[in-house]
């Protein structure tokens, strides 16, 4: 490979290949084929042959624990994906991992028709067109995406990959082909903001208001170097590289259902990102093989939109005085009558809690996962609280039609409207109710300056104050 003038790079644990490969990227534009190899020892399944004493093969099988071999990344600029990488393990059976980025191919195919635009890493920031931008996108979701997947693989694995291991004689000679699965697949949307500043005070107040009852784990804030301007600048967009460090501060949220992570983040001046990540295909079936792509993605959009319904109900929530009171009541569930839903009851409100924090999970939710949210939430032990009075709390909210069955099957999901009437009951009780209560008999010591909100508190608790006295309960 040197003596082609492709450079050979051994890397430890500590390195990450991608990130080195995109510093050797070629500069010129027409560049096709191979550009940097990088060599990095990692666990990988291969053969453990049996020979009988003349030589001859007795038995073959996976050899166990995995043990530690070269794994060979080969980084290739194609013509159509740009930079694909093709790990391929140095043992029998060469099994391979291929990585394509499907915003590459996006901005090639932009490229051609012309578009003018500026992209932010993975993120396209300013589009001229964004609609014509948006139908090369949805060439991916096509079945034909398909064959084009199977001709970029074909393309390189054998000449360029495979061909270091068995020349292109031993291949032809024993017939090694590729079977292409699907492994790990992501799927993003973009929102693009008029103004930045906008774009800030919008996700703030919803990572305010959903942090909560979804039980955000991982909520960080990368900061950049500039302030995002009120105004649009009015130059227009330009192509511009990969940005490695980002320029405006980063706000990042994301929540874990594996194999899926969902995630919203701010990219660039003024874009919102909601991106959804399928880990392992191997748990969605029947959606693994590269002839099921579109139906992959195709319900990758769909947990994406449930995810963001989910958002949309939880920051824009609402239950109405009817609706409490008839929460408390009786219902039927099947043939089945059950007790009302008194959200005063701690457990049942933990419980709420946790149906809220899981209703983006894709799929929907069993009754032991419930359970387990719950003692996660509270902090009890398995004997307090077991899913046999998790199924029993779960059929109250049934009966209420906050949750429902999914088919014949042993998931349940919660109803859009059931995520509005909890989410507003909890937020009314923690942010409202609580505080308010708190401060009417204890009037507010002076101090530093109060925000906003604790002002409209502070207003709230003198009225009611007054209230107290003129109907006589006042402490």
């Amino acid at each position: 490979m040197k003596q082609r003038g492709v450079e050979v790079r051994y890397l430890t644990n500590d390195d990450r290949a991608h990130e080195i490969a995109e510093a050797h990227i070629p500069s010129d534009p027409d560049f096709r084929g191979v550009f940097l190899v990088t060599i990095k020892r990692s666990p990988g399944r291969v053969f453990d042959v049996e020979l009988t004493s003349d030589g001859r093969i007795r038995n073959i099988k996976w050899k166990e624990p995995l043990p530690y071999i070269n794994h060979y990344s080969f980084h290739i600029i194609d013509p159509e994906w740009g930079h694909v990488t093709f790990k391929i393990c140095g043992q029998p059976p060469f099994a391979t991992q291929i990585i394509f980025n499907g915003h590459e191919y996006i901005e090639r195919q932009a490229r051609k028709q012309g578009l003018v635009f500026t992209k932010d890493g993975n993120c396209f920031t300013e589009v001229s067109n964004p609609a014509a931008l948006a139908e090369i996108a949805e060439t991916l979701r096509s079945p034909s995406a398909e064959g084009q997947l199977v001709k970029v693989c074909d393309r390189w694995i054998y000449s360029a990959c495979l061909c270091f291991a068995l020349n292109m004689e031993d291949q032809r000679r024993s017939g090694f082909r590729y079977d292409f699965t699907l492994f790990q697949v992501e799927y993003s949307r973009n929102l693009l903001f008029r103004q930045g500043r906008s774009m800030d005070q919008i996700f703030q107040s919803i990572i305010d208001r959903i942090r909560g009852p979804m039980n955000i784990r991982l909520l960080r804030t990368i900061f950049g170097h500039k302030r995002r301007p009120y105004r649009l600048k009015k130059k227009p967009p330009k192509l511009q590289s990969v940005v490695k460090r980002p320029v405006y501060d980063m706000t990042v949220f994301k929540v874990d259902f594996y194999p899926f992570t969902l995630k919203i983040y701010t990219k660039g001046e003024r874009v919102l990102r909601v991106e959804v990540i399928l880990h392992n295909s191997r748990r969605v079936p029947g959606r693994r093989t590269i002839p099921k792509l579109h139906e992959a993605i195709d319900y990758l959009h769909g947990v994406l939109d449930r995810f963001l319904d989910v958002v949309d109900c939880i920051h824009t929530s609402f239950i109405g005085a009817d609706q409490l009171d008839a929460l408390r009541t009786h219902s039927q569930v099947g043939k089945t009558r059950v007790g009302g839903v008194d959200l005063e009851n701690p457990r049942l409100r933990s419980v709420a809690e946790a149906v809220i924090s899981l209703a983006p999970k894709p799929g929907g939710f069993k009754v032991s996962e419930l359970a387990a949210e719950v003692r996660k939430l509270t902090g009890w032990d398995d004997e307090r609280y077991k899913p046999t009075q998790a199924a029993y709390d779960l059929k109250k909210l049934r009966g209420k039609g906050l949750v429902t069955r999914i088919g014949k099957s042993h998931r349940y999901e919660t109803k859009l409207q059931g995520i509005r009437v909890l989410a507003a009951y909890t937020t009314l009780r923690d942010k409202v109710i609580h505080p308010i209560l708190a401060g009417t008999n204890a009037p507010s010591k002076q101090g530093r300056k109060p925000s906003p909100i604790d002002k409209r508190y502070i207003n709230i608790q003198k009225e009611l104050r007054q209230l107290f006295k003129i109907i006589g309960i006042a402490a």
